[in-house]
C-alpha cells in the first residue's frame, strides 16, 4: 500500500498525528483527496457534497487520466454481470490508488467491490482501512461520511460472521467518528469484547481512543496503559497517552511518555519536533 508521510500535519500539534507519521498509513494528501462516489450514481449526504468533491478531484487529473477515468466510469454502467461489476470497481479503485494517489475514492470503490463480492475478508479489509484513515481526517463532514461507509461494511461482515471480535470492535468504533446509529450500543459491544478477552489490544485501544475524544481522560489513560502493557511497542498508544497527560496538565508524566516515544522514531524532523515538545514541558 502506498505511503506518504504528512509532516505538515505534525506541526499542527496533535500527537495523534505523530502516530500517523510513525505508522506511515496510506494517506495521499487530503488537500487533493476530496471525494468518493459511485460513477453511475454518486451518493448523497446532508453534510457532504460528493459531486462537488469529485469535481474538484477530477480537475487535478491530467487529460490522459481524465480520458482513462471516463472509460472506467462508462464501463460501470455497461457492466451487467456481477463479475464484470466487481472487475470494474477494482479497476476504478486501482486508478485512484496508483494513478491519482487519492485514498478516499480508492477505498470507496474497493468497498463497493467488497459489497458485491460479499466475503468477510474483503469487507473487513475495506472497513478497517477506512477506520485507520479516519483518525487522520480533519474535515468533519468527510470523516462522518467515511465512518458511515465503514460502519456499513462492518455490518455486512457481521452478517456473515457475527462472532468476529475484530469486526465487532471496528463497527462499534465507527461511532467515535460520527457514524449514524446507536453509539452506546456500539460502545457496549466493544466493552463486551474486552470483558470476554481483556488482552484484546484493538478493543482496549479503541476504548482508550473513545475516552480521549470524549474528554474522559482518566479512562483513556487506563486503557492506553493496558494496551502498552500488552504491546510495549505500540507507538500510537504511547504518544496518545502522552497527549492525554499533557491535556490534564500533568507535564512530568507527559514528558516521560514523550521521551519513551522518542526512542521509537528515526525521522530527524520528527525527532526534532518531539525534542522541542519535551523541552516545553520542563
Amino acid at each position: 500500500m502506498l505511503r506518504k508521510q504528512q509532516w505538515y500535519l505534525v506541526a499542527a500539534g496533535s500527537v495523534l498525528l505523530f502516530s500517523l507519521f510513525v505508522f506511515g498509513r496510506f494517506t495521499p494528501s487530503h488537500d487533493h483527496d476530496h471525494a468518493a462516489a459511485e460513477a453511475s450514481k454518486p451518493a448523497t449526504n446532508a453534510n457532504f457534497d460528493f459531486n462537488a468533491y469529485m469535481s474538484t478531484l477530477k480537475k487535478e487529473l491530467t487529460p490522459s487520466q481524465s480520458a482513462y477515468l471516463t472509460s472506467l466510469e462508462d464501463a460501470i454502467s455497461r457492466g451487467d454481470l456481477l463479475t464484470q461489476k466487481q472487475q470494474n470497481f477494482q479497476a476504478l479503485s486501482d486508478f485512484w490508488r496508483d494513478s491519482a494517489r487519492a485514498f478516499t475514492p480508492y477505498i470507496y470503490y474497493l468497498g463497493e467491490k467488497a459489497k458485491l463480492e460479499n466475503s468477510e475478508k474483503s469487507l473487513n479489509f475495506a472497513a478497517h482501512s477506512m477506520l485507520e484513515e479516519l483518525r487522520g481526517i480533519p474535515d468533519p463532514a468527510l470523516k462522518s461520511w467515511m465512518a458511515n461507509q465503514a460502519n456499513q461494511l462492518f455490518k455486512k461482515s457481521l452478517e456473515l460472521n457475527p462472532n468476529n471480535d475484530s469486526t465487532v470492535v471496528g463497527q462499534g468504533s465507527t461511532f467515535f467518528f460520527g457514524a449514524e446509529g446507536a453509539p452506546m450500543e456500539g460502545i457496549m459491544n466493544i466493552r463486551k469484547v474486552v470483558e470476554k478477552d481483556p488482552n484484546n489490544v484493538f478493543a482496549q485501544f479503541m476504548l482508550g481512543y473513545g475516552g480521549m475524544i470524549s474528554g474522559q481522560n482518566d479512562k483513556a489513560i487506563e486503557r492506553f496503559k493496558q494496551v502498552i502493557a500488552l504491546d510495549p511497542e505500540n507507538t500510537e498508544s504511547i504518544f496518545l497517552l502522552a497527549e492525554v497527560y499533557e491535556r490534564d496538565g500533568k507535564k512530568k508524566e507527559a514528558r516521560t511518555w514523550y521521551e519513551r516515544g522518542l526512542t521509537k522514531v528515526r525521522n530527524p524532523d520528527l525527532v526534532k519536533a518531539l525534542e522541542e515538545k519535551i523541552n516545553s514541558l520542563k
